[in-house]
């Protein structure tokens, strides 16, 4: 009879359940530190299945405290390693094209980050959480607030069926990209701002043709190739290349230009192989024959069209908060917006771990003065280094000619200098 009593006196706690629209790194991200923290979590996401190879989901660089985090939710950070290769040198060039020459400006050989793919980040990220947790093909609709903010319903239309559906939770995360439509109900005055260029971005996939003219000719020219971040500078313009497991090279080529009319959802832009031959002929032009040759044998090519905002003056209302792109639309010049969404994620598991459910205000409260402090000041540097690499004006500089610049210019050029570069602050108490 005692013990019945003291049964009945332990009702079970119900768990925290939270709702992330989002299915992408971020997403993902999310899901693997809110479950770490105790939490029941739901993944909507639109596409109808996991990506498996798109051309649009092309190399990132992963620094060492967003490998922790990963490595902690994986179980095996050796896993993390296994998928990478290494970017242990920063190196920026110089490039004539007229010349066809090339000079280092600088080189910094204790950059530790790891070159990986998206789609095997995304795999990796994925297998490892419960397969009920993501809901493919589930079109995000609205959401709403119960009048005591306790609970948040989620409406999404499923497209297999063609139902809508609702969900729900006590906490929605929108882990839905930079044209975030969550953020945009709450801060519908919004615009992103068009940073002055576009990126041509393609992988070439180089196995079985190791020995060929091409890729013996871009080892030579690029002889840290598998170790190294290379950015080549011309004038008003500048191009990324590195090495990605499994012999693939992954290349950007940023060109000034008028803000293009976009279709869809979407910053990529769907080139026509006329854009691609005239983007061929452009490279001979401006970049070493080694690097143009790269460009021209890569299948599928596609533009990004290059994004950011200034920084919000916050990330979240009630029970609703925004993570990753969503939180912070950036340009990728300082590798940071994989980066920074695996830390939202990181820390906002933390936050709510510390506080529980009982006091979620407290914990949104404080994953937000957290990450505020650190994506703006990353935003505004990566948005000031991609203008001062693509020759555009920037407030106390004259514009930066690569072929004649100093030394002191030169270095500004250097990841490290990103804010926050090694370790962001974590909530007082916890440890990633």
């Amino acid at each position: 009879m005692e013990r019945q009593e003291e049964e009945t006196e332990k009702p079970t706690k119900p768990k925290a359940k939270a709702v992330i629209v989002g299915g992408s790194v971020a997403g993902l991200s999310c899901a693997h530190a809110l479950i770490s923290a105790g939490w029941d979590v739901v993944v909507v996401e639109k596409s109808s299945a996991p990506p498996t190879g798109t051309p649009t989901g092309a190399g990132l660089g992963l620094g060492p405290s967003a490998r922790k985090q990963i490595g902690a939710w994986l179980g095996r950070a050796q896993r993390l390693h296994d998928a990478t290769l290494p970017l242990a040198v920063d190196q920026n060039n110089a490039t004539d094209g007229e010349k066809k020459v090339s000079r280092v400006l600088t080189r910094d050989e204790e950059f530790n980050f790891r070159a990986a793919h998206w789609t095997e980040l995304h795999g990796l990220l994925r297998k490892e959480l419960p397969p009920s947790v993501v809901l493919w093909g589930h079109v995000f609709l609205s959401f709403s607030l119960s009048d005591n903010k306790a609970e948040v319903k989620v409406k999404t239309k499923v497209l297999k069926t063609n139902d809508t559906i609702e969900i729900t939770g006590n906490l929605l995360v929108a882990a839905d990209g930079c044209l975030s439509s969550i953020r945009q109900s709450f801060l519908p005055d919004l615009k992103l701002r068009y940073s002055g260029y576009c990126a041509w971005r393609g992988v070439l996939d180089f196995s079985g043709r190791e020995n060929s003219e091409a890729i013996l000719g871009i080892k030579k020219a690029y002889p840290d190739l598998g170790k190294c971040l290379y950015f080549d500078l011309g004038l008003g313009t500048h191009s990324v290349l590195y090495e990605l497991l499994n012999k693939r090279l992954n290349w950007i080529w940023y060109i000034n230009q008028p803000e293009p009319e976009l279709k869809g959802n979407s910053v990529t832009m769907k080139v026509s192989s006329e854009m691609i031959q005239e983007m061929h002929r452009e490279a001979e032009k401006v970049w070493l024959p080694e690097l143009a040759r790269i460009m021209k044998e890569t299948k599928e090519p596609f533009i990004n069209v290059i994004y950011d905002c200034d920084p919000l003056e916050q990330i979240f209302w009630d029970n609703v908060v925004l993570v990753g792109d969503a939180a912070h639309p950036t340009t990728p010049h300082g590798l940071r917006s994989t980066n920074m969404s695996i830390s939202d994620a990181a820390v906002l598991g933390l936050c709510l771990k510390k506080w529980g459910l009982e006091n979620l205000h407290s914990a949104l409260c404080e994953y937000q003065s957290l990450r505020l402090p650190v994506i703006s000041k990353q935003v505004l540097h990566s948005r000031q280094l991609g203008r001062i690499k693509q020759g555009l004006p920037v407030v106390g500089w004259e514009r930066f000619d690569p072929m004649t610049s100093g030394r002191e210019e030169c270095l500004e050029l250097q990841q490290r200098n990103m804010p926050f570069f090694d370790e962001a602050p974590l909530p007082e108490d916890s440890s990633i």
